[in-house]
């Protein structure tokens, strides 16, 4: 039975330990000089009260012990209690050093619930962070980065986790059961196929740890796109056809590049291209009803998602069915 305690007492963190035999020491001494003052002395508490001013090396001078045996037992409790308060702060002030250093070293698990995931870093998750932090500097976001030695980014809303996101212990750190979503970023260190595999591998990792997370992964090749559907991807972005277009349209009409860049991006008065289920009332009714229906609210509405496919500008007697998606342009 005393073995079992002592191995639970070591078993604890330093700072603890120290703790538990300080308080057990200032107890004793407390004791011992209520025993041999309990005129001076007259409760332990005092006594105790006592141990821990005199340990500390306070001093308030309310208590004094007036005998020799007294004096003896306060030289003796000051020179145990200075080695163990000291040690205790040192302690403390390594431990509160070291988790600072394992925080910015990415080595800590992530507490929180109801976060993002950001996988992968780059100039993409950079500017999204930013973005997000602008916007809502009380979202947490997890920024998982197997290439970084340290936090690339000091917002306080970002914790970071070194290691690779196709493995569970590290999804586990990140808090994979307690997130609200994922996004995998493609590495841009790699071929674009296999870029797009490790994408989809990481995909199969998220999804088996967590099935209902909803995920936005980044694909480079149109060959992945039904692969990363498979592994379970929710959205899926090719950013590789929308620089294509982007640079297309800039031929064709130059004037117009920087609006379009404009709208795609978190600009100053916040731009989004958004989506959302239309109310009921609005079902059966046309595709320019709807346009008005939200342009009285400051809205754009620019399309109709249906299933897997978006139709951008549909014509105006299109009629709008109930799963369909308002694809919008809000501020």
């Amino acid at each position: 039975m005393v073995h079992h305690w002592i191995a639970k007492f070591l078993r604890m963190h330093v700072v603890l330990r120290i703790l538990l035999l300080a308080s057990l020491i200032m107890i004793l001494f407390g004791y011992i000089i209520h025993l041999i003052e309990p005129n001076n002395f007259p409760t332990v508490f005092e006594g105790i009260w006592w141990a821990v001013v005199t340990a500390a090396t306070i001093g308030y001078g309310d208590y004094a012990p007036e005998t020799f045996a007294g004096r003896i037992t306060g030289i003796i409790l000051m020179l145990v209690g200075i080695a163990i308060v000291s040690s205790y702060f040192v302690s403390l002030a390594a431990t509160a050093v070291t988790m600072q250093a394992a925080f910015i070293e990415g080595k800590l698990n992530f507490k929180g619930n109801q976060h993002m995931i950001i996988i992968g870093w780059n100039e993409r998750s950079k500017e999204m962070i930013a973005s997000i932090y602008k916007k809502d500097p009380l979202r947490k976001v997890v920024l998982i980065d197997e290439t970084l030695d340290e936090m690339p980014v000091e917002y306080k809303n970002i914790h970071f986790i070194k290691g690779r996101a196709n493995q569970d212990d590290i999804l586990k750190k990140a808090n994979i059961h307690g997130a609200q979503c994922v996004v995998i970023t493609a590495d841009q260190h790699k071929s674009e196929s296999f870029a797009d595999m490790n994408t989809i591998t990481m995909l199969l990792a998220v999804k088996g740890m967590n099935p209902k997370i909803r995920c936005i992964a980044e694909i480079l090749t149109s060959a992945q796109v039904e692969n990363a559907r498979r592994a379970g991807a929710d959205e899926i972005i090719q950013s590789n056809i929308l620089a294509s277009s982007l640079i297309l349209n800039s031929l064709s009409s130059p004037s117009t590049m920087a609006s379009m860049i404009d709208l795609i991006s978190h600009s100053d008065n916040q731009v989004l291209l958004t989506s959302e289920p239309f109310k009921i009332e609005m079902v059966g009714k046309s595709f320019n009803d709807a346009y008005i229906h939200f342009f009285n609210k400051n809205i754009m509405l620019v399309g109709i998602k249906r299933g897997e496919k978006s139709l951008i500008n549909p014509s105006h007697d299109f009629v709008i069915k109930k799963d369909d998606l308002a694809i919008l342009i809000t501020e």
